[in-house]
């Protein structure tokens, strides 16, 4: 029988250098500035603001409307009333105020 030799001191040290730089390219994959985590924050963001969008998208609609319907071409008279008793506080002469 031939007695076992330990393994050489180089294969020692490349197998740590390997196994360290695959643990740290792992890491950075998972939680660097360019990794899932990060990937799944932006998602996430995209989302809520997306959101954000279609509201005020439907906000600008709203507002379109009114000021149309407010316009020298297309008058609601209704919206006209509305807006004067809202914004400058008038009232018809047969109406009674109850606070």
């Amino acid at each position: 029988m031939t007695p076992r030799k330990r393994p050489a001191l180089g294969v020692l040290i490349y197998s740590v250098i390997a196994f360290g730089l695959g643990a740290y390219f792992t890491f950075a994959a998972v939680q660097g500035d360019y990794g899932l985590f990060r990937r799944a924050e932006i998602e996430a963001g995209e989302k809520a603001l997306r959101a954000q969008l279609a509201q005020l998208e439907q906000q600008v609609a709203r507002m379109e409307n009114l000021t149309h319907r407010l316009s020298d071409t297309y008058l609601d008279l209704d919206l006209l009333d509305q807006q004067a008793r809202d914004v400058l506080g008038l009232l018809r002469a047969d109406e009674i105020v109850i606070r």
